[in-house]
């Protein structure tokens, strides 16, 4: 299982599935971390995905001005949660890191720990420039590439910053030649944003003579007005067309499902067309059982596209 996440990155394979979620509140008695971790490996253990993502949680109180729908509450550390709870799931972890909050030593540490297995993860920078950090993520590049060349590290992409900056492909290659050999975007529904990005990222590797590597975006069923507002906050673009689908559907979270499935469905093809490695990773953005459960189908959804189109290609 290992090598076959490794293959499929050294190779820019495309269709590299994944599963994203956050550990549970640092704050709950070990019993009930137990309880969940036990709930979470019963739905991951039997789904078809090329890893599990664990995401390093960041306040990111300095990003945005308005008020968090939901509380900002610590969670348990990914690497610890991947180690202690979820040791009996054989899925490779991809265990997110925000650079920002370690100083170089406590990096440094954790990348030159367990070399002799296969690692994953990536490295997030700060939420914004007003953010004060330890390190930044030129730094933990340069970290990760001397104390462990076997540490497969990515980055994460923002196809609606690219809608204002226009310099997200330049970001992406440039990460790149630093050593990020995968990418992951934050939850998607504006499709134009993300081919937008991909055209450009397709023809800078293609007139610069670069590789493409592979990109995973990332799908969330939103099930109610809340979810959505959180979304927002979280600075997902959602189209104003999109969002008034869910707000006025009789069915919020199946008209979410249906609509991120369309979605991926035209990335996977517009990637397809050019050649560019393509995944998806899903994950729910509320601790709802109901959304969770839904995003645990969606991903077996997602693996039926995904076989579909890819066997489709290789007959063409």
């Amino acid at each position: 299982m290992k090598n076959r996440l490794k293959e499929k990155i050294r190779n820019k394979e495309t269709g590299i599935l994944t599963y994203g979620m956050t550990p549970p509140k640092a704050t709950h008695p070990p019993e009930k971390i137990a309880e969940i971790s036990q709930k979470q490996c019963e739905r991951i253990r039997d789904l078809d995905i090329d890893a599990l993502i664990l995401y390093d949680v960041q306040e990111e109180a300095d990003r945005m001005e308005q008020e968090r729908p939901f509380p900002y509450l610590q969670t348990i550390d990914p690497t610890t949660y991947s180690n202690v709870y979820l040791s009996q799931l054989s899925v490779p972890k991809i265990i997110y890191r925000c650079v920002g909050k370690y100083s170089e030593a406590q990096l440094t540490d954790w990348i030159k720990s367990d070399v002799d297995q296969d690692r994953f993860t990536v490295f997030v920078g700060s939420s914004s420039s007003q953010q004060k950090v330890k390190l930044d993520l030129t730094e933990a590049y340069r970290l990760s590439n001397q104390h462990n060349r076997d540490l497969t590290f990515g980055g994460v992409v923002i196809p609606e910053r690219h809608m204002k900056k226009n310099d997200e492909h330049i970001r992406v290659a440039n990460k790149v030649q630093s050593g990020c050999s995968f990418f992951v975007s934050q939850a998607t529904y504006d499709v134009e944003a993300s081919k937008n990005f991909l055209s450009d990222y397709f023809y800078f590797c293609t007139n610069n003579g670069l590789e493409m590597v592979p990109i995973l975006f990332n799908i969330a069923p939103c099930g109610s007005p809340k979810t959505l507002e959180f979304m927002k906050w979280l600075g997902i673009s959602i189209p104003k067309w999109l969002e008034n689908d869910l707000k006025y559907s009789s069915d919020v979270l199946d008209k979410s499902i249906g609509l991120t499935q369309k979605i991926f469905a035209e990335l996977l093809e517009f990637g397809l067309e050019k050649g560019i490695p393509v995944g998806c990773s899903v994950e729910s953005v509320s601790t709802r059982k109901v959304e969770i459960e839904a995003s645990v189908q969606l991903v077996k959804d997602i693996k039926s596209i995904l076989d579909k189109k890819l066997s489709q290609a290789a007959v063409i």
